[in-house]
């Protein structure tokens, strides 16, 4: 019999618009398949994590979403929203550029420097919009980094490990923000990590990559905001590392 939580996924699966879809998409390097007809579907304003082990397609599944991997293209039937923003595990913020330049690049219109400067203020750098990049810590580029894809006002955000070079006080204060950023604009979110603890703090559903396909489709059905000293998240904790093999002798 079903549990609760994955009959939670059924349900918001089935009942709202997928904001992404996939249907049989397959991606192969040098003769072997890292994704072998992945089928998915991501409701308009879901937050989803994606878990798996190094290799095991989790970026690659990323880029094939965010239009980034052309190759992929044909192998299945991939269909996600026009507006999409990436952030990578780099800021990757160009150091000629000061701070709100940044933010705004590819940005057009009379009121995409406002926008810019409303976006670093939602995530705490009001004010340093005239800093060089090479003024900010990790915590403060990475924060630059989610600016200037809300600058965008994307219908997906895409997030490719972006707090996994961060110390962990400053890891654990992104997860809080990152989720207040969520609830505010309600993107669909697909974050890519490959800590177990991240997703069952910051995602309402968390998938397994295992074999190029999907292997676990979990709903995590605890409000927010949740903290990784909760017992009750345990449960999900073990199911998760049970999909990735990992067992109670390896913890």
């Amino acid at each position: 019999m079903a549990t609760h939580a994955e009959q939670l996924t059924a349900t918001t699966t089935t009942a709202a618009r997928p904001a992404v879809q996939l249907r049989e998409l397959t991606r192969s390097f040098d003769g072997r398949k890292v994704l072998d007809g992945v089928d998915l579907d991501i409701p308009a304003g879901q937050f989803v994590a994606l878990l798996g082990h190094s290799g095991s397609g989790k970026s690659t599944l990323l880029r094939a979403v965010a239009g980034l991997d052309h190759e992929v293209v044909g192998s299945g039937r991939l269909t996600a929203p026009a507006r999409v923003s990436v952030v990578f595990q780099d800021s990757r913020l160009l150091p000629w550029r000061r701070v709100l330049d940044n933010v705004l690049l590819g940005a057009e219109g009379r009121a995409a420097a406002a926008k810019g400067r409303e976006a670093l203020a939602e995530v705490g750098l009001k004010g340093r919009e005239r800093a060089w990049p090479n003024e900010l810590s990790g915590g403060e580029a990475q924060r630059a980094a989610l600016a200037r894809s809300l600058v965008r006002e994307p219908e997906l955000l895409l997030a490719d490990e972006p707090f996994g070079a961060l110390d962990a006080l400053t890891r654990i204060r992104m997860h809080a923000l990152l989720r207040q950023l969520w609830e505010r604009h309600r993107p669909s979110v697909l974050l890519v990590t490959h800590d177990v603890d991240e997703a069952i703090v910051l995602a309402d559903r968390v998938l397994v990559l295992e074999q190029g396909r999907i292997g676990l489709d979990l709903a995590i059905d605890r409000p927010h905001p949740r903290s990784y000293r909760d017992p009750l998240l345990g449960e999900y904790r073990e199911r998760l590392l049970a999909a990735l093999g990992v067992t109670a002798d390896h913890q």
